[in-house]
Parts: C-alpha cells; structure tokens; sequence
C-alpha cells in the first residue's frame, strides 16, 4: 500500500455505517443523524425529467457534458449569484463535487517542484486531505476553533506555506460547523491568491441551505486562479445522482478537463437532463430551505432543554454539538448508539473536535421528535 496512504484514518462515513449495521443488527430502530443524506423525496419534476432522458441506446457521456446542461448552470449561476459564466469555457459538469474535489491535487500538484503544497481547514470535508495524500503533496491543516468562530482566515496561515501552495481549500456554507465567511475573508482570501499565485478553491456545495444571510460565493471576488465546486446532492435532494459541477478561471479548467479524460466522463445524459431541470428550478430549493428549518429549529430547541450546547450555525442542515461536561464526542456517540441514535463524532472531522459531535438534519420531522424523545430517557438513565 502506498506509504502516505497510512495516514488516513478510516473514511468517517464508512465508519458510520459500520456503526449504524451494528445497531440495526440488535433490532434496534436506527435515527441517522450521521450521513449527511437527507430522506425528503427528489422532486417528481426532476424525476420527470430523468426518465423522459433515458436512450433506446447507451453511450458514453463526453467528458465536457452536453451544452444544455453547462448552460443551466450558467443561468442558475448567474441570477443566483449576479456573475456572468462561459459555460464553454468556464464550466465543467462533474460526477458530485467529491470525485472532482479528490482528482484536482492530482492535476495540479507535481511532488518534484518546489511548489506542492495544499492547505485545507480542520475540521472539513476529509476529501479534501485524501486527495492530497494521493496526489504526494505537502499538506497544511489550518485549525478552525470556536476561538475563530470556524472562520478560515489568510493572516493564520505562514507567509512561507501560502508561498509554497499549489491549492489552497475553503469551504463555506462550512461542513460541519454551519458557518459563513464574512465578505472582509473572502476578499482576503482573493488578495493572498494574488500574491502568492496559488489556485484558490472553494466548496461550496451548501449555498443554497441557508437559514441566515444568503450565503456568497468565491466568484462574486475574483476569478483569475479561482475555481469553485457544487453539487446538486444537497440542494435538490440528488445525493444518488451523483451531479455537480466545478467553475472558474478558464485557464486552470482548461488544464482539468484535458486531465479528466483519463479519470471520468460527466454524467450520463438522462442525469444530465434531470440536472438541468434542477438548476432551473427554485422552488423546490426553497421547499428544502423549510423542511430543513422546521427540523432545525426543533432540534435545537430540544436539545437546549437536554442541557446540550449547540453552536449557532447560518447555514448547512447540520449542527455542531457540544458533548456534556465530563465526556466528549466519541463517547457520547456511542451511548447515543445504544439508543439507536446515530451522530458524527467531532474526531471524524479531524484532530482538536474531540469534545464536538456533528448531526446532520437528515430523519424526518417525525423522526426528529422520536429521537428527543430517547435521547431524554438517556439524559435521565
């Protein structure tokens, strides 16, 4: 096995369900909080659209993806977000944003040159480690803490690693955390990629789950040496469709889309066409953004009245949990096992979130109630 690879600790959502079998195995009703794949059915109309799509004949997608597709994209992009995209030049629709995030390290990253280091948050989305574990180059974490209110900011990072970078990741709308980044750190953000010359990334596949300020996006900043990556799993309910894209400075895509023939294609056609249906539709987005709201504002209040501290989130359909007093997240996560109760240990998220589990809003409202109502019979057990 390759060396670097060692370093990986077990990905966190196989571990989940491992855990979760377990559980089930005894007879035991599960509530997954754990991975984040909400329940809510994928709108009809893009189901639709789907099976009108499926071909007599099957062949391969191209590794750009249909024009109707990127120009769905383009529109979406640009009344949600005021920025004017090429969806020729500056779009590449991708398999969800987790294959796209892992392959880039592995364009961009050359281990014999000087420049070949990534910088990532911790906690974050591990993808963003793994790929840069296989790719051989320099990683650098950057803690985010409850001390920087979980915001990714230039000035903590080394003069000498940004000028070593070859990608620097951000994430926000953050997973786990449910943060947003003030508009002074995203324009920070885009001043130290001018300096240094690093291509700049950002995830930003939780956009359009708000429950703040409507959250803002890498390219409404800059665009040269900027790309960002989304994903249509959480916004229209499309985890299985596996449909995202990556946009940005047309260079840099260029360089990517000539790699990818040798890693992928893009969707198939018909997931293409139910992608196109669901970047031109917002009001089944704002339907998710309620559902999503009614289970928060639940949770949080049932939890509060457990005597659990949970961190105030913007953004997400996840909440950042502070175990009680006396224990942390991985044990906590276990006794809530014992209930049926599935979290994420903060661990999963990376070393320093030991006293933090993640939920993730994922069981029905009804499913929600249930789950308050067992972890109650734990606080008094």
């Amino acid at each position: 096995m390759n060396e670097r690879l060692r370093q990986l600790r077990t990905y966190p959502m196989v571990e989940l369900a491992r855990r979760k079998a377990e559980v089930a195995a005894r007879g035991v009703r599960v509530l997954d909080f754990g991975t984040g794949d909400p329940v809510e059915p994928t709108p009809e109309f893009i189901r639709a659209a789907l099976s009108a799509a499926v071909p007599e004949v099957s062949q391969y997608p191209s590794v750009a993806g249909g024009a109707p597709l990127r120009e769905a994209i383009a529109a979406w992009y640009e009344r949600r977000f005021a920025v004017t995209l090429d969806p020729v030049r500056e779009i590449m629709p991708s398999r969800g944003s987790k294959e796209a995030m892992f392959h880039l390290p592995l364009v961009l990253v050359d281990p014999s040159e000087e420049r070949r280091g990534v910088v990532y948050p911790e906690p974050g989305y591990p993808v963003m480690e793994i790929g840069s574990l296989y790719a051989h180059a320099d990683t650098h974490v950057v803690r985010l803490t409850a001390e920087n209110a979980y915001q990714m900011d230039p000035a903590a990072v080394p003069e000498e690693v940004l000028a070593r970078a070859r990608i620097v990741w951000i994430n926000y709308p953050h997973n786990p955390t449910g943060q947003d980044l003030p508009e002074a750190l995203w324009r920070a953000w885009v001043d130290a990629r001018d300096r240094h010359g690093f291509v700049l990334c950002s995830d930003e596949c939780y956009t359009e789950l708000w429950h703040g300020e409507r959250p803002r996006s890498l390219l409404e900043f800059g665009r040269e040496g900027c790309l960002i990556f989304h994903s249509l799993s959480k916004r229209s309910a499309m985890t299985a469709y596996r449909s995202g894209f990556v946009a940005g400075d047309a260079d840099v895509l260029a360089r990517y889309r000539a790699a990818r023939s040798g890693m992928g294609l893009a969707q198939t056609e018909w997931v293409q066409a139910a992608s196109a249906a669901a970047w031109s539709d917002e009001a089944h987005v704002a339907e998710r953004r309620r559902i999503f709201g009614e289970k928060r504002a639940l949770m949080t209040a049932g939890l509060a009245a457990l005597g659990l501290e949970v961190y105030p989130t913007t953004s997400t359909f996840y909440l950042w949990v502070s175990a009680p007093a006396g224990t942390n997240g991985d044990d906590y996560a276990l006794a809530l096992l014992e209930h049926g109760i599935v979290v994420s240990p903060g661990s999963m998220f990376g070393a320093g979130n030991e006293q933090f589990f993640r939920l993730a809003l994922v069981p029905s409202v009804a499913g929600c109630r249930e789950a308050l109502e067992r972890w109650g019979g734990l606080a008094t057990a």
